[in-house]
């Protein structure tokens, strides 16, 4: 394992007073061959007053919690976590009652039982470079299985969230004696605050390589009933025709898993890559409440007519539930209300609806909507729809010239405008500025001096007088 240089070096000078060990998360990511920065150093057979001075030389150090035993070392824009192996034991409700106690006596495979699965139970001697695996979280890791360390894992609710974002991170799939475990937890849901609920949920919307991997785990531990808008897509039936895949929620995994396979989305920022992922998981949120049996040229269909404009609410309702910030609800909603508007009867897309549809959408933008419109289309698989690809580019290419893609018109007539011409400021103002925003979305104007030249033409109209 390469380690900072820095880092060995203070291992070395902890060496000689106890044990360290690498552990957690970097230690999983560097078997799996993936990059990390997450250092997390466990150090047995010393207490905590002499780690602490062997430390100290060595950079900042932030006492995090006496208790717990965890010493932060800071230096040279770097960060590493060092703390005493411990024990926990339950004390009351939620993943915070526990009581804990250090104990530098404990060995690896004592220290190791509390974590919670066992790909994150792998330790790593740096300095005699060796694995310590007392769980086979290797073998695991090898088996794309996820699975509880020990009993213990049912004292902490939030280890069930914590196994869905890490299914759809890595690719995994819970052990059946670990889906069973977490069933007999669905109580313990309401112990959990919502910051961290969220916090498992944007690692989901983030990070996922598999999103459909963690709906599963969901699905398996009987979780997703704490999820109801998204519960209420298993067994909402669609027209086969149209959706060879099966239900509403079937549909919802293809296209999560084909969003996360886009370059545009790998490569965005993570705050794009969240707004995509929630917009793409909620978009058809509406159809539980919207489908229905239609007769249509003789036979019977599964329709939910009104859906997309039904979802929006549903996912502002779900991301409020799951404690997103009103921000992402702001760019979330108006996609998932606008996911079709490619479809409503256009071959054809008129400059002035273009324009409008980038209003509409803001602050996401037309970008971010041909991405989900993208996902929708290929979470029918095997079904590929030649006419809705050629309407997802012909909106793409429309919004290029109109140069709206990534950003929504502004307008181009402003107060100061008016107040050149020598209107006083007064309640008349908006209706103005507003009716001339709506013709320069219609284009009758596309710059100042058109602007001011149909304010010229304008202002005596009764209608803005």
């Amino acid at each position: 394992m390469q380690l900072p240089p820095d880092l060995l070096t203070v291992l070395n000078a902890v060496r000689r007073v106890g044990r360290p060990r690498l552990v957690g998360g970097g230690v999983r990511d560097w078997l799996l061959g993936l990059p990390s920065q997450d250092y997390d150093i466990e150090v047995a057979g010393v207490d905590f007053e002499s780690l602490h001075r062997v430390l100290a030389p060595f950079g900042a150090t932030d006492i995090v919690g006496r208790s717990f035993g965890v010493i932060k070392l800071r230096g040279d824009g770097r960060e590493y976590d060092f703390s005493l192996p411990r024990r926990e034991s339950k004390t009351g409700a939620g993943h915070r009652g526990f009581a804990v106690q250090p104990d530098p006596g404990l060995s690896d495979a004592e220290a190791s039982a509390r974590r919670d699965f066992t790909i994150n139970a792998i330790a790593y001697d740096p300095l005699e470079d060796r694995i310590i695996d007392p769980h086979d979280g290797r073998g695991d890791l090898q088996k794309r299985v996820l699975r509880h360390t020990s009993a213990a894992f049912s004292d902490d609710p939030l280890r069930v969230l914590r196994g869905f974002q890490l299914a759809a991170r890595f690719d995994l799939t819970l052990a059946p004696a670990t889906a069973a475990l977490c069933q007999s937890m669905t109580g313990t849901f309401r112990e959990l605050p919502t910051e961290r609920i969220w916090g498992e949920w944007d690692k989901w919307a983030i990070q996922s390589v598999k999103p459909s991997r963690g709906l599963t785990v969901l699905e398996e531990t009987d979780w997703l009933r704490h999820f109801p808008e998204l519960a209420a897509l298993r067994g909402t039936l669609q027209d086969p025709e149209w959706h060879p895949e099966g239900d509403v929620f079937t549909h919802t995994q293809h296209c999560l898993d084909a969003l996360v396979g886009y370059p545009e989305w790998r490569e965005a920022q993570p705050e794009q890559r969240r707004v995509l992922m929630l917009a793409v998981l909620t978009h058809d949120f509406g159809k539980a409440a919207t489908t229905r049996q239609t007769e249509r040229d003789g036979l019977w269909r599964w329709t939910s007519h009104g859906h997309d404009t039904a979802s929006g609410p549903l996912a502002t309702a779900f991301l409020q539930h799951i404690g997103a910030p009103s921000s992402v609800a702001m760019r979330v909603s108006p996609l998932v209300i606008h996911h079709h508007a490619h479809y409503h009867g256009r071959t054809e897309f008129s400059a002035a609806s273009v324009r409008r549809l980038a209003r509409k959408l803001a602050p996401a933008t037309i970008d971010d909507l041909l991405l989900v419109m993208r996902a929708d289309h290929d979470g029918r698989p095997p079904l590929h729809s030649a006419d809705t690809l050629a309407r997802i580019a012909a909106l793409r290419e429309r919004a290029r010239e109109l140069a709206v893609q990534f950003a929504a018109p502004q307008p181009i007539l402003l107060g100061r405008h008016l107040l050149a011409l020598g209107r006083n400021p007064g309640p008349d103002f908006k209706p103005i500025l507003d009716a001339a925003f709506e013709a320069q979305l219609d284009g009758q104007f596309a710059d100042e001096p058109g602007g001011l030249a149909w304010l010229q033409r304008n202002l005596s109209a009764p209608s803005l007088k």
